[in-house]
């Protein structure tokens, strides 16, 4: 394989764009997976009659154009980073000081100076701030679209978009149209997803071997975050890693409990790696040094059979309804603890569609189609309300034109099985 000269190129790069230029990245047109998705986008608002877009999640506006910057912060400074999008131009406002890491990014016709509309910002004068942002940006959207545009707007605070509303632009939700514009992955997309799983289960491989008793659970994730961080990926979204009785009920974060022999040690990944892309499966591992008792390996083996019954009967073509209806009925015994989807979309984070378990689509569940392109992951978490420990498996896929393609392929704990 070729190997990249970080020497011989780096005075040719800048900001931001030095950091796709990465090992993980040969093999695949960056070029061609920011088009694609600049191009559903816009297909997707033109289909439901959107002029404009004003994004403000940082994994949206990566979507849209590639460019990155402090995805965490931004996440809760919403009005300090942001993107406009129409049918032919994209301008990012870009955080104080960070004009320059866009530079080299065809996806963006001009940058900006973000006016950020915050009272952290702004303090008492926030009316007045955001008054003036959205006179600016309505100013912007007539210059581009004319008047009395739609405009799908994301999370910003209220006071904003009561403005932009009050300046002749119809506001809508811009989660549908994106949403439905990440659902569907291109072939290139699917190089960057690849290199995000191997990344994590190269890190996952390591955790599974620096298990020791003794060691508190932060530890053990660190182990995790580390290699992801080596390997070029973001972050860990979540920190879903527990141990011997903390594994039930679910969703107990990681923490300085300390992991005791013969225990169960689950995690979920939930890693925000290589180029973006999500990176979600989850194991459960045995710590030894005994073998796993009885109990351990029930609630394995039945995590196991969830998982894959659930995986074989996903095809495109199949209604949300349908999968509800087809899914493993899920014993009496585990169903209090059920994890909450049975599936889930997942691309640059988890995303649409959401996959409900049979007796939760009533109330939760919405119809769809499930569609070549998109990549699933199939969940299970089985333990006994009130039981000393539970399992959580899942599975990343893609559905293709026939069936589907197993993507994630860090493997099953053997002795947990027989």
């Amino acid at each position: 394989m070729a190997t990249f000269d970080w020497h011989a190129e780096r005075s040719n790069l800048s900001g931001i764009t030095l950091l796709d230029r990465a090992p993980e990245s040969e093999g695949i047109d960056l070029k061609a997976v920011r088009s694609y998705r600049q191009k559903q986008l816009r297909q997707k608002m033109l289909s439901y009659g959107i002029d404009a877009v004003i994004l403000s999640d940082p994994v949206n506006i990566r979507y849209a154009t590639g460019t990155r910057n402090m995805q965490v912060f931004s996440q809760r400074n919403a009005p300090s980073r942001y993107l406009l999008m129409t049918q032919h131009k994209s301008i990012l406002f870009e955080f104080t000081g960070c004009l320059h890491l866009a530079d080299g990014y065809e996806t963006i016709d001009e940058v900006r100076l973000a006016k950020t509309a915050s009272f952290v910002a702004a303090g008492p004068d926030i009316a007045a701030r955001e008054k003036q942002w959205a006179r600016d940006m309505a100013n912007t959207i007539t210059e581009f679209v004319g008047e009395n545009a739609i405009v799908g707007l994301e999370r910003l605070n209220a006071g904003v978009a009561i403005a932009l509303q009050n300046f002749g632009l119809r506001i809508v939700d811009a989660q549908q149209p994106v949403e439905m514009a990440r659902a569907i992955k291109s072939s290139e997309e699917m190089k960057c997803i690849n290199a995000s799983l191997r990344a994590t289960e190269i890190a996952v491989s390591k955790l599974r071997e620096a298990i020791t008793p003794g060691m508190t659970e932060n530890e053990l994730w660190a182990v995790l975050h580390k290699s992801i961080i080596e390997q070029n990926g973001d972050y860990c979204e979540t920190r879903l890693l527990s141990a011997g009785q903390r594994t039930n009920p679910w969703f107990q974060e990681t923490a300085s409990n300390v992991i005791h022999e013969n225990e169960l040690v689950a995690l979920d990944t939930d890693v925000v790696g290589c180029h973006g892309y999500y990176s979600d499966f989850s194991r459960t591992f045995h710590v030894g040094p005994n073998k796993p008792t009885n109990q351990q390996r029930e609630l394995y083996k039945t995590a196991y059979e969830q998982v894959h019954h659930n995986m074989a009967i996903i095809k495109p073509g199949l209604s949300f309804r349908e999968y509800a209806d087809k899914a493993w009925d899920i014993p009496a015994k585990f169903y209090e603890n059920r994890y909450y989807l049975s599936a889930h979309g997942c691309g640059m984070t988890g995303e649409y569609p959401y996959l409900y378990h049979h007796g939760d689509f009533p109330d939760a569940g919405y119809d769809g189609i499930i569609e070549p392109g998109m990549t699933l992951c199939v969940e299970s978490y089985i333990g006994e309300e009130n039981g000393k420990e539970g399992v959580k498996l899942e599975q990343q896929i893609l559905v293709t034109q026939t069936g589907i393609e197993l993507l994630s392929q860090f493997p099953f704990e053997e002795q947990l099985l027989v």
